[in-house]
């Protein structure tokens, strides 16, 4: 019998080594394309019960992110444990898109909600083995370092709250790689790794699509509730997300995503922890 879409997330969430969980969400996408496009089977949405954490290899040791050591992107190490911790970020985001593909099914979403994470989930487990194989090249592998302990706490969070899912993951914490990932690839130009770049500049490509679902779903949410889309994104990032958003923001990016900077400079201020 062909599973259904919601026992093919919980298969990928079910499945702890990265290498394994990005190949069985390659091939779960691909079903599902070709479900979506007459050229396969059939698959229903369906219903499953997602486990609360992931499954997870033996490696990376996970630390509290006051004791991960400061990186040094000038040295060549500190270059592979920059591009550690975006492997341990992109393996997470693999999960996280799973996740909101399984956990949510109630909502009543059209199947174009799930069209957009499944590619989404698709297209971070490509940037994952993207940065495993520039780490591989570079004489090191994920897991070879510890990893920030705290990257699944916004799913845990929002576990019961699809509007807050989406607020704090997509528009707020992938919102943020849109910030950064243009400094990492600045890093990498200057130590002349070719293929650093080349895998950052399609990661960086590739999440503007990412913010722009998590925009998209939670303006449809609001519509179909009769909510101001913009104070009730405050109101949740206040209540779910841990400190204060950080400029510099990339206003250019952020706005091609749908999120305009009213709905984030006021965030800017300390954010009080959730009680």
């Amino acid at each position: 019998m062909t599973q259904t879409l919601a026992q093919m997330a919980v298969a990928v969430l079910s499945t702890a080594d990265g290498r394994a969980k990005t190949a069985l969400a390659h091939e779960h996408a691909a079903a599902w394309r070709a479900s979506r496009d007459g050229s396969g089977p059939e698959i229903a949405i369906g219903t499953a019960t997602p486990p609360l954490r992931p499954a997870r290899p033996e490696k990376p040791d996970l630390a509290n992110p006051r004791d991960m050591p400061r990186r040094r992107p000038g040295s060549p190490q500190g270059r592979i444990a920059l591009l550690h911790a975006v492997a341990h970020i992109e393996l997470n985001a693999v999960d996280l898109h799973w996740d909101i593909i399984a956990r949510f099914t109630e909502i009543g979403f059209p199947p174009g909600f799930y069209d957009d994470w499944v590619q989404a989930g698709d297209e971070e487990a490509k940037h994952f083995n993207l940065l495993c194989d520039c780490l591989e090249r570079l004489g090191s592998h994920y897991g070879a370092l510890p990893a920030h302990a705290g990257m699944w706490r916004a799913a845990e969070d929002t576990v019961e709250d699809i509007f807050g899912r989406l607020a704090v993951v997509p528009m707020v914490l992938e919102a943020r790689g849109l910030d950064v990932t243009p400094g990492m690839i600045t890093v990498f130009e200057k130590a002349g790794d070719e293929q650093a770049v080349a895998a950052l500049r399609t990661i960086y490509a590739e999440e503007v699509h990412h913010v722009a679902y998590g925009s998209k779903w939670f303006h449809w949410l609001c519509g179909r509730d009769g909510l101001d889309p913009k104070p009730q994104f405050h109101k949740l990032v206040r209540h779910y997300f841990h400190g204060a958003l950080k400029p510099p923001f990339n206003e250019e990016k952020r706005a091609e995503a749908g999120i305009p900077p009213d709905f984030y400079w006021p965030l800017t201020e300390q954010i009080s922890p959730k009680n």
